[in-house]
């Protein structure tokens, strides 16, 4: 009879990732947690003190992901490559994981290795030439973007993409918004992280970002 692997907060949060990442955060209880581990409900609350601490150990270990896919970036002359390479990054496994960005907000915890992320990202930035005063609304600029994602002013339809019928009705109104809607919807298949949020989209602010820091550098 084969030995099970001890229980531990880290092979919880392992589990507990994989499971948001095939069925949605809103589908993840500790029952179904435990379930999958082969243990009693109870039991996790030794490693995570709720469904609370559950959501704060998935969000320490994507943001620990997001670190080690940005130190893994190799280091450019030109702080725009550089920072462009990790924002890039940390994006590749916000797509991995595009319930992460929902647990970031108020009230919610930000483990001590984002705090280092960012120091580096001031670092690349103060050693390029900027004041910490233009490196400061630097990262007011760039929001979310070093951590791979844009907060979307407005959230998606309801039901998706908007139809013919639906634009027709929109256009007679807001002609221009239609006229842009019907010209920008993408492929079901674009990788998205909030409503037009494509991986173009994303760079191309980026650059709109970079360029212009260039100028007050």
């Amino acid at each position: 009879m084969r030995e099970r692997e001890p229980l531990s907060r880290e092979r919880v949060l392992v589990v507990a990732v994989g499971l948001a990442d095939a069925d949605g955060i809103a589908k993840l209880t500790m029952r179904r947690l435990a379930a999958e581990l082969g243990v009693e409900a109870m039991s996790l609350y030794y490693h995570l003190p709720g469904k609370t601490g559950l959501l704060d150990g998935l969000l320490e270990t994507v943001l620990a992901e997001v670190v080690a896919a940005t130190r893994a970036v190799p280091l450019a002359g030109d702080w725009r490559v550089t920072l462009r390479g990790w924002f890039l990054a940390a994006r590749e496994v916000m797509l991995r994981h595009p319930w992460a960005p929902g647990l970031l907000g108020p009230g919610r915890a930000i483990p001590p290795s984002v705090f280092a992320y960012y120091e580096l990202i001031l670092a690349s930035l103060i050693e390029a030439g900027f004041s910490y005063r233009i490196a400061h609304r630097a990262l007011h600029a760039f929001g979310s973007m070093p951590l791979g994602f844009v907060q979307e002013t407005f959230g998606p339809a309801a039901d998706g993409d908007l139809d013919e019928q639906q634009l027709a009705a929109m256009a007679e109104t807001m002609p221009h918004v239609a006229a842009m809607v019907a010209a920008e919807l993408h492929d079901a298949a674009d990788p998205t992280l909030g409503w037009c949020d494509s991986g173009v989209e994303f760079a191309f602010t980026l650059d709109l970002l970079f360029d212009s820091l260039e100028r007050y550098r």
